[in-house]
């Protein structure tokens, strides 16, 4: 399961790919924004990250104006590693060394055309392991020192 959501300034771009993950089968949740009028981002980022440290959802899909705040937000959840991309090669490294488990994205920087490719990246590749492993762990021990 995916959770999906955006402030107003990425809510075009999250119902474009909201269509992307039906035709590719995928089930999602959709914690809003619902329409064009303005919200706040941190709320909608801790709901949606709430969803993946409890076990309710696998990764998240955030979307903002620009991508960075929502993700800033996103990355303050303990146990989130929430990435803001704007291109594939981004997207796929992130998941391969990082492990992200949130991508995040700006409705005002990124088409319709390119989030759906770089959507497919995040969510298709696998996490490399390895001595990235150890590294993750480090990112998690810092943040278990907060």
């Amino acid at each position: 399961m995916i959770v999906i959501g955006s402030d107003h300034g990425g809510f075009a771009l999250k119902e474009e790919i909201k269509k992307h993950l039906e035709e590719r089968g995928l089930a999602y949740t959709d914690v809003g924004c619902h329409d064009t009028n303005s919200v706040d981002y941190p709320d909608i980022a801790k709901e949606a990250c709430e969803k993946i440290v409890r076990g309710e959802c696998d990764k998240g899909l955030l979307f903002c104006g620009t991508g960075v705040g929502i993700s800033i937000a996103a990355n303050k959840v303990k146990g989130i590693r929430a990435c803001c991309c704007s291109d594939a090669f981004s997207a796929k490294y992130t998941r391969l060394h990082n492990d992200a488990n949130v991508l995040c994205m700006g409705g005002r920087i990124v088409s319709a055309g390119l989030a759906e490719m770089i959507v497919d990246l995040f969510l298709d590749t696998e996490f490399e392991g390895g001595r990235h492993q150890r590294r993750i762990d480090k990112i998690t021990a810092i943040e278990n020192e907060q």
